[in-house]
């Protein structure tokens, strides 16, 4: 059963393609290898980036990574854009999916950050989130991993913003974050300097949300980390 729920919202409560395929090869001799190994369940759990606001949904980072990663299903996902830590917790309760992926990733907090919510309480509700995550991946903190929050400070739309403080705002998000995921055992990647160049094409059209070339990024960057995850 799909597990995706999100409405076309834009982020932060204000708004914060594809191509031909290539020829079939000709189809070889094959030996018989006994049974095909099982995918591997694999749960999504965020806000806008985690749906990928504004782009396909190939695009997600968290689909991009199954097709990178060999047996790795395409994602359930539970998020929505402008989801708070608060309310991806509400929502996880309401969808109760089952406590049998074999992996987890979490990725949340900007919405705190942008509607000015505590760091503390943000601190607190993360770490539940965390603990959640785990119970859904089986009680193995060794299967869930978590991704660091994007700046969207350096997004044209934030240019109306303090963008400085933005930055310096999600780096302390991303501090707790970071602190928390190695108290529980969790792996923590960061990617938020992916999301600090000047390259104008890591936006979506919207000039807020990112494209599917930035969250390709995220996903090259998530899969030896994954790959570790499942040995």
């Amino acid at each position: 059963m799909r597990l995706l729920l999100y409405l076309s919202f834009l982020l932060l409560g204000v708004g914060c393609g594809s191509g031909g395929s290539d020829p079939a090869p000709a189809a070889l001799p094959t030996t018989p290898s006994g049974p095909a190994p099982a995918a591997i369940r694999f749960l999504s759990l965020g806000d806008s980036y985690t749906i990928g606001q504004r782009v396909p949904t190939a695009a997600r980072w968290g689909v991009q990574l199954a097709h990178l990663a060999p047996g790795l299903q395409t994602p359930d996902i539970i998020a929505q854009t402008g989801w708070t830590t608060a309310e991806l917790q509400q929502a996880i309760r309401l969808a109760n999916p089952p406590a049998s992926y074999e992996l987890v990733s979490l990725m949340i907090g900007v919405n705190n950050q942008f509607r000015g919510l505590p760091l503390a309480t943000y601190r607190t509700e993360f770490r539940d989130l965390l603990y959640t995550s785990i119970r859904l991946a089986g009680n193995r903190p060794g299967r869930v991993f978590v991704l660091s929050i994007p700046d969207w400070g350096r997004s044209p739309y934030a240019q109306r913003y303090d963008q400085a403080r933005i930055s310096q705002q999600i780096d302390q998000f991303n501090a707790v974050a970071q602190q928390e995921s190695q108290q529980a055992g969790v792996a923590f990647l960061d990617i938020t300097d992916l999301t600090r160049t000047a390259d104008p094409t890591q936006f979506a059209p919207d000039g807020l949300h990112y494209s599917g070339s930035q969250m390709r990024q995220w996903a090259s960057r998530a899969l030896p980390v994954v790959q570790a995850l499942l040995q």
